[in-house]
């Protein structure tokens, strides 16, 4: 019995590790440049900001549906300041370099993709 608590807090201090790991690990980062098309709260138990990058390829991935050429994010949602950034570029049609985490996994409470914007850079 004794070898078996001590299996079993062992793996229930693996789990914690990974879901922690996951849930604040950063897989990747970067910058997206393009135009805000929108930005949105969506959700019914969790609302959370969702939005969309136009990337503006003009032709370049020849042979694509529009759909590629666009990069869906989300915003956490104590990021107001980047929210605010972020609706008012939308409505200005200005382009923005959009600096993202990429975390492992999605949380519903968090967004419903796996890249969070951090920065908001208005184009010069």
């Amino acid at each position: 019995m004794k070898t078996f608590k001590r299996i079993l807090l062992a793996l229930l201090v693996v789990l914690l590790l990974f879901v922690a790991f996951s849930y604040w690990g950063v897989y990747e980062s970067g910058v997206m440049a393009g135009k805000v098309l929108r930005i949105t709260q969506k959700g019914v138990v969790f609302k959370t900001y969702e939005g969309k990058l136009d990337l503006e390829t003009f032709g370049a991935l020849k042979g694509t549906s529009p759909i590629a050429s666009t990069f869906d994010f989300s915003v956490e949602s104590k990021e107001k300041e980047v929210v605010k950034q972020l609706e008012s570029v939308s409505l200005s049609g200005e382009r923005v370099n959009l600096h993202f985490k990429k975390r492992y996994m999605k949380f519903p409470w968090r967004g419903d993709t796996k890249y969070f914007i951090t920065e908001v850079e208005r184009a010069k």
